[in-house]
């Protein structure tokens, strides 16, 4: 065993003794150790709260759809919001921290979205707090805090309001609105973001649980420009439980005219509907969304891992919005929080055949960017649509220069289209097709019509791209781009059809003649140049799935057989092998497909939740696009659910020696139940 291979199995076995694997919906930390800590993200689709091993401390607050024009690369990064969940606990006049606790365990509710931490301060007190980013109230964050008195004490607790280092012109604020039946404390700021594009607002207030004209007495102190905090202080007997919450708010002007104002009316709302209330609703919004899950019977572990997956990836998505989730969703800045092919290709799948609501908002996405795509298709020299390769707020390219990806890897444009199309496919709306579908198909295949160079039958080829493996730059022929093409193509075709409109006829006769290579023993050649090398990531395997270009089930055994032997054990994504894990689930080979699974993630996980990075040993978590690979290998490998033109089909698959059972319930629009043994 080499020495990557131990590090990793010892990582793998760290993770699993920490993560009580078997518990389903339970992720415990019990051991934390801050210097190899990485955090787990509770979000709502629209605001991230990411966890500190830090005492009433969260990392960051990330927010859906703000981004502005700073840091590296010239171009739109992601903005974290203000971090309105710090607080501190002081307890007869001492502050808690790291040093001074014991028994710190901290724990993710995945069931719930909820995390809590506990802790003891000495014999004095034990300490519980958890929190939520409320699933019903898109830019409210809860958090609950009970304090335990072991004999009597005194507590000060505060709620800090800090903003972060990249936002400008700070403002804060602090109201008390008076009622007979209420007072409500704003604490509340303000800020521009770097080049002033966007308004930042937060503001936050105590939920006490006292009659009124009995809670404690809130005061406001200002330390400086980017930190004010509200507090109050307490007398606590020995025994005696008490309970209090902060609840906040967080919006931009990105998403609403009036974003301070806003801030503060939402607060009050949350303020007045009460934390029982608050949570009751939470709650219900997520036995909602779990009525569609993967139910794995036989696998503790994997049952708790595939959870995880599924709790991220509808975390960071939203029915309802224009908005499309980053490589790390709301889990921090990674890839500036652009959108990808990772979200079309890799996310919107899984969410697609569960939650069709929310895959809506994704093509939502794209479809309100389409005029952008077409100017970038225009300066290209190109007809139709170009989509870019990295997304932010308004569609235009917004890779950093130095990366050949912007200017070359073109298929992320099927991609959009593949979402389009099975949108309708699984939802079969004709309204929606003719609307929103209709317009990204045909302005795609319009683009793809002018993008190939015509050189005799064969031989309508597509030069000069990066491949979907991207360790291949500036190639001509890639097998995945020239096939995702082709469908394109055709899929545009079969919505002309559907809808009784008239189709380009030079759309068939590209289709038609777009080239993919093999060598001469017959295996699918990755492009035109290609010797083998080894490969970044799945990209003539994509062509059996999801393209199903190839369907012939040797031709697949026989083209993973050759490019499984080319992915490297570093600097490799998760989502390759999670596509070796569905192509061998659906030829028959159960075993094989579940050492792919576990090789997707687990030399990937993190400690202390498991959290899965892009590469194996890598330490970027959280990586959505990965969950949304594996999560797919479930689902249509070892489940065998198929998108077709009349909708979702079960083909065969191949369970594990060791699942006794699978279970999908919540498919589709209908709702159904799939049951796999």
């Amino acid at each position: 065993m080499n020495k990557l291979s131990a590090f990793l199995v010892g990582l793998s076995l760290l993770c699993s003794s920490v993560a009580h694997s078997q518990d389903a919906w339970l992720i415990k930390a019990n051991k934390i150790d801050p210097a190899n800590y990485y955090g787990v993200t509770v979000a709502n689709g629209m605001i991230g709260i990411v966890s500190s091993p830090e005492p009433f401390t969260v990392k960051n607050v990330v927010l859906a759809g703000a981004y502005d024009l700073y840091g590296r690369g010239r171009v739109s990064n992601f903005l974290n919001s203000f971090n309105l969940l710090n607080m501190y606990l002081e307890i007869d006049g001492k502050r808690i921290d790291a040093k001074n606790i014991s028994n710190f365990k901290q724990e993710l509710d995945m069931q719930h979205a909820a995390f809590t931490t506990t802790f003891d301060y000495g014999d004095a007190a034990s300490i519980k707090y958890t929190y939520y980013s409320l699933r019903q109230l898109p830019f409210t964050v809860l958090m609950d805090i009970t304090i335990t008195a072991k004999k009597p004490i005194n507590i000060t607790a505060a709620s800090i309001m800090e903003a972060p280092d990249a936002l400008k012109d700070v403002q804060n604020y602090y109201n008390e609105i008076d009622r007979p039946h209420t007072t409500i404390s704003l604490l509340t700021s303000t800020a521009k973001s770097p080049t002033g594009k966007l308004q930042l607002c937060a503001s936050n207030s105590f939920i006490f649980n006292e009659e009124h004209g009995q809670e404690p007495r809130v005061i406001h102190e200002m330390w400086d420009n980017n930190m004010h905090l509200m507090k109050f202080s307490k007398a606590l007997a020995a025994g005696q439980h008490y309970q209090y919450a902060v609840v906040g708010s967080s919006i931009t002007s990105a998403q609403d005219a009036d974003p301070l104002n806003q801030a503060e009316r939402l607060t009050m709302f949350a303020k007045l509907e009460g934390r029982e209330r608050l949570i009751e609703h939470h709650e219900k919004a997520w036995d909602e969304l779990w009525k569609s899950d993967i139910k794995i019977e036989g696998d503790p572990q994997a049952q708790q891992d595939v959870h995880s997956m599924l709790y991220h990836l509808y975390s960071f998505s939203r029915a309802g919005t224009a908005y499309s989730p980053s490589p790390m969703g709301l889990s921090g800045l990674g890839y500036n929080g652009h959108v990808f092919w990772d979200a079309d290709l890799w996310m919107y799948p899984a969410l697609l055949v569960l939650h069709p609501e929310i895959a809506k908002s994704l093509v939502e996405y794209r479809y309100q960017r389409l005029g952008v795509a077409k100017q970038n298709a225009f300066e290209h020299g190109y007809k139709g649509a170009m989509f870019p390769w990295e997304s932010a707020d308004s569609g235009v390219e917004e890779t950093p220069v130095w990366a050949l990806s912007g200017p070359f890897e073109h298929h992320i444009t099927a991609c959009v289209a593949l979402a389009a199309w099975n949108y309708y496919c699984v939802t079969q709306d004709k309204q929606w097709l003719v609307e929103k579908g209709w317009p990204i198909l045909s302005a795609t295949a319009d683009f793809w019509a002018s993008r190939v160079e015509r050189n005799g039958p064969g031989h309508y080829d597509i030069k000069d791209v990066v491949a979907a493996d991207e360790w291949a730059e500036n190639i001509d022929n890639d097998a995945f781009t020239n096939a995702a093409a082709k469908a394109n193509l055709q899929n545009a075709i079969a919505a002309a059809k559907i809808l009784g409109v008239k189709a380009d006829a030079d759309w068939q006769l590209v289709a038609q003649n777009i080239p993919i290579l093999k060598f001469p023993d017959g295996v699918t050649k990755e492009f035109a140049t290609y010797k083998g090398e080894g490969i970044k990531q799945a990209d003539v395997n994509l062509l059996a799935y999801p393209l199903k270009t190839i369907t012939e089930p040797s031709q697949i055994r026989k083209d993973l057989e050759y490019y499984e032997s080319r992915v490297p054990n570093e600097g490799t994504p998760a989502m390759t092998q999670g596509i070796f894990t569905l192509l061998y689930a659906r030829l028959g080979d159960g075993d094989k497909a579940y050492h792919f699974f576990k090789d997707a993630y687990e030399p990937n996980l993190n400690p202390p939740f498991r959290v899965i990075a892009e590469t194996k040993g890598g330490t970027n978590p959280y990586f959505a696009t990965g969950a949304g690979g594996i999560t797919q290998s479930l689902l249509m490998g070892f489940g065998g659910l198929d998108i077709t033109p009349t909708g979702i089909v079960q083909v065969k698959s191949k369970l594990p020696a060791n699942w006794k059972s699978l279970t999908i319930t919540g498919v589709g629009v209908e709702k159904k139940t799939y049951i796999i043994k």
